[in-house]
Formats: C-alpha cells, structure tokens, sequence
C-alpha cells in the first residue's frame, strides 16, 4: 500500500502543475484564459482514456507494467513541454502527460481493492489520497521554482524525476492478487465479506449512472480545484496565495478521503457518495459570498473536507455491485467521467469567465451540476436498499 501511495503521489502531478503555471503559460503565449485553461483540459483526456485502457492492462496482467511504462510516458511528457513553442505543441503534450498520470490512479485503486475485503473502503481511500498527496506537494514545489528559475526549467525537472522514481517502484508491485470466485456472482455478499452485493440494475445501467454521476460532480469541483489561483489573482492577490489555498484544500482533502473510507466500511460507497455530494454543494456555495483572503483559505479548507472522498466512493461502489474481474477496466471507465467532468468544468468555468468577466456565475454552474449528482446518487441508495430488502429471507 505504501508503495502504491508514492505511485499516486509522484504520478498525478500532472493533474496539478498546469493549476500553478496557469497565468505564465497565458502570459507567455498571449491567449485568453479560455485558451490557456485547453491544456489542463487535454490533460484530463488523456487521463481519462488512460484510465480505462490501462485499467483494461492491469486486469490482464497486473500493475506493474502500465505503471512502469506510464511513469516514463510521465517524465518524457514534462521534458518535451518544456521545449515547446507555441500553444498549440503544449496542449498535445499534456494528453501524453494525462496518460502516464492515469496508471497512478485507477488502476492503483483496482489493485488494491482486491487485496482487502474488510477494510477495503480505507485501503483503496488511503492509496487514491496519493492524488491529493500529490495536490499538497507539486503546487508548493513548482512554486517555489517558479520564483527563482521558470516554467520550463521546472517542467524538465519534474519530468527527470518521475522517470527516476516511478519506474523503479512500478517493479516492486509485480505480485498479483488472487480474485476470487465468489466475487463473481451476485448476492456473494451474504455468504462473504467483500463480495457483490444485490441492486435491482444490471451492470451496464449501474455503469451508465455512475459515469453520469461522475461528470456532474466533477464538474463542480473543477471550479476551485483548476482557477482557485487565477481566482486569486483576479481578487488582487498573487500566484503564491492561490498555491496555498490549493495545498491547504487538496490537504483537507487527504483528511476527507480517509474518513470517507472508514465511512464507507460502516455504511457502504452509496451512501458515502451521497453524502460527500451534499456537502461538496453547499461548500460551493460559500464561494459565492466570501472572497476575503482570511475567508478564502477558510472555505477551501471546508471545500476540501467535504470533496475529497467522492471519487474513492466510486471506485467502492464498483467493488461493491459490478463484477470483481473487470474492476480495472470499469473503474477506470467511470473515473474517465470524472476526468472529462474535471476537463469540461474547468474549460466551461474559463470560458463563462470571458464571458461575464467574473467567476460568480462559474460557481453557480457548478452548484447547477452538483445537483444532478445529488440526484443520481439518491437514486442508486433508493435501489441499492431496496435490493438488500428483498434479499432478507422472510
């Protein structure tokens, strides 16, 4: 598990290193914050894609050898960046950047989630919190460079060493876990721990709902997470605090996800989704009147500890109702949603931006969102209960 929490927290600082260079890489090449918000958004598809196919790989053959392959996809991703000149090059980058990334992610929460049956809502909360591990490191590392060398220095460097770290690990999972049967078969939860549990919705439309539940959460919570910094800059304070807020809200989020993992092994990934999707609208919309920078750090501590344990939830919930064997490739496709919610949120909020000239109305669409998650995830709970109801022997 160790192992795996490094993976994730070196392997996903693509997710958050454009965040931080957001406004020199706009300065520089002299686009709009649309424009300079399309490579975090060809980052998040590369995430995407490559959470399922490479999800599908691990299935087949276990993790070590996606990830392996990835990390150096990783590291040859940053270095290339930072010789780029023109928009255009950066933003095709950053899909193979987005790639690597995804093996630290998806497939990581796949693994372990078979190598824990009692506690495996606090295993696969405790290697996904490597992703926000990640969030707290990268944005203070790359800002620290960014004030004595630039972005492309910095890039290169952060290419380096994910060849030289992630590698190496990727060789020491080379074990692979047993699946056992009895996951397998619906109702198995009954005779086992960690088995199926019973939901009246066959594995596609159970599919189909979370990947839309997905979507809208995540494009809510790409609102803070992709502009807090360039939020900041336009409320007159500078790169350095928005860095902070970030760090301090995916740290907050470290603490959501353990709880929610702990959480979920009491009262299961639904209701746990559900729950951490209330909570991640109302913080929204704290946003909305609160722009001090004393009530900003305060509310993006409260944004992080009400988000941070929706996407282990899925992952959970995969475990829970759909099919043990193909647990790499589904989580990896309803994390894609996730992805291209985060992609989409956080090109849509740069784009109502140049629009109306303020974030206000970002937030509100976020909050918009929110509300078709909120839904969705009431009703899976309403079927999920229903289900085991009538699994109870009279």
């Amino acid at each position: 598990m160790t192992i795996a929490i490094l993976i994730g927290t070196f392997g996903t600082v693509g997710l958050w290193a454009f965040v931080v260079v957001l406004p020199p890489i706009q300065a520089e090449f002299g686009v709009d914050r649309a424009a300079a918000s399309l490579p975090y958004t060809s980052a998040m598809v590369g995430f995407a894609l490559g959470n399922v196919l490479l999800g599908r790989f691990a299935d087949r053959t276990g993790v070590a050898m996606p990830v392996a392959i990835a990390g150096a996809a990783l590291g040859a991703g940053f270095i290339l960046s930072g010789f780029t000149t023109a928009l255009w090059q950066f933003v095709i980058l950053q899909v193979l950047i987005g790639l690597g990334g995804a093996a630290c992610f998806g497939p990581l929460l796949a693994d372990i989630s078979h190598w824990f049956e009692k506690r495996r809502g606090i295993a696969v909360a405790a290697v996904a919190c490597g992703n926000y591990l990640s969030g707290v490191l990268w944005p203070t590392v790359i800002k620290f460079a960014l004030e004595h060398t630039s972005w492309r220095v910095t890039f290169l460097g952060i290419g380096i060493f994910c060849i030289v770290s992630i590698v190496p690990l990727a060789l020491l999972m080379r074990a692979k876990p047993v699946v056992q049967e009895a996951d397998e078969m619906p109702g198995a939860q009954a005779r086992r721990p960690g088995g199926r549990r019973p939901i009246d919705l066959s594995p596609r439309a159970l599919q189909s709902l979370l990947v839309l539940a997905g979507l809208g959460c995540c494009v809510a919570m790409s609102m803070p997470q992709v502009h807090i910094v360039a939020y900041c800059i336009d409320l007159g304070y500078d790169i350095a605090r928005g860095a902070e807020m970030l760090s301090l809200m995916l740290g907050a989020g470290i603490a959501s996800r353990l709880i929610s993992g702990v959480l979920a092994d009491k009262i299961g990934g639904v209701p746990t989704l559900l729950l951490g999707s209330v909570l991640q609208g109302l913080s929204l919309l704290l946003y909305i009147p609160f722009n001090g920078l004393a009530s900003l750090y305060m509310v993006s501590f409260i944004f992080g500890l009400s988000q941070g344990g929706i996407i282990p939830s899925y992952a959970i919930i995969v475990r829970e109702y759909l099919p043990a064997r193909e647990a790499g490739q589904r989580m990896g496709v309803v994390i894609m949603a996730t992805i291209i919610g985060m992609a989409l949120g956080g090109w849509m909020s740069g784009w109502i931006y140049d629009l109306t000239g303020s974030y206000q109305a970002a937030f509100l669409n976020g909050i918009a969102w929110n509300l078709g998650n909120v839904a969705i995830a009431f009703f899976i709970l309403y079927r999920a209960r229903r289900s085991a109801m009538a699994a109870v022997p009279a």
